[in-house]
């Protein structure tokens, strides 16, 4: 899991940051990303010590990742950024837009420009660092894997807030992602200011107001 961090460090980067985010398939909320960075002495002695066991968030319980996301946002050895694109940006820019600038926005967000980013993924164009792409990143470097944790927790909380805003749905359950609860709760209420109007089964809908320009 630090295969890829050595490679950048080997080239004379010492402050490399894991790149991830959440939410591109759902049909409400924003897309969330995260930026992390390890001090790279830490992230060495701690793959085997308080990391193990890191990886994609998807493949962890939810108490498991509650537990890294505390472990991550409370260690003075981690920096963390987190961006987001709202709904009116998914809608106006398209999704894979929109996750490349909040990815953009949690690189700056760290509390300093990184030599290097390493980013789930395809290719990001528009970084503030330069970035090497990895598909299935979350699950081979533990920096993109530890971003992975922190862009799900901060989304899935997101999503309970909205929960709260906006009853009816099921958001705290489903967080926005279009299940059957979630696809019959849209068609007996319609579409809230949350939902993605740009994805088809919103889309499909008739919606209360216009499509953004």
């Amino acid at each position: 899991m630090l295969r890829f961090e050595r490679q950048v460090w080997s080239c004379g980067c010492v402050h490399v940051a894991g790149v991830d985010e959440a939410g591109r398939g759902p049909l409400a909320g924003p897309v969330v990303a995260a930026a992390v960075l390890f001090e790279p002495e830490f992230l060495v002695a701690q793959a085997q010590g308080e990391l193990e066991g890191l990886t994609d968030s998807k493949k962890l319980s939810s108490a498991r990742r509650e537990h890294f996301f505390s472990l991550l946002t409370s260690r003075a050895d981690v920096s963390i950024g987190v961006g987001r694109a709202e709904v009116e940006e998914i809608d106006r820019l398209n999704i894979l837009r929109a996750t490349h600038l909040a990815m953009a926005r949690a690189l700056k967000a760290l509390p300093m420009t990184p030599d290097h980013a390493l980013v789930d993924g395809r290719p990001v164009p528009n970084l503030p660092c330069p970035s090497t792409a990895i598909v299935g990143g979350d699950g081979l470097s533990l920096s993109i894997a530890a971003a992975s944790v922190v862009a799900k927790v901060t989304r899935d909380r997101l999503m309970e807030e909205l929960d709260h805003q906006h009853p009816g749905y099921g958001f705290v359950r489903h967080k926005g992602y279009g299940t059957p609860e979630h696809l019959a709760a849209l068609r007996r209420l319609g579409p809230s200011p949350c939902h993605r109007r740009s994805f088809a089964p919103v889309s499909q809908l008739s919606l209360p107001f216009p499509l953004p320009h």
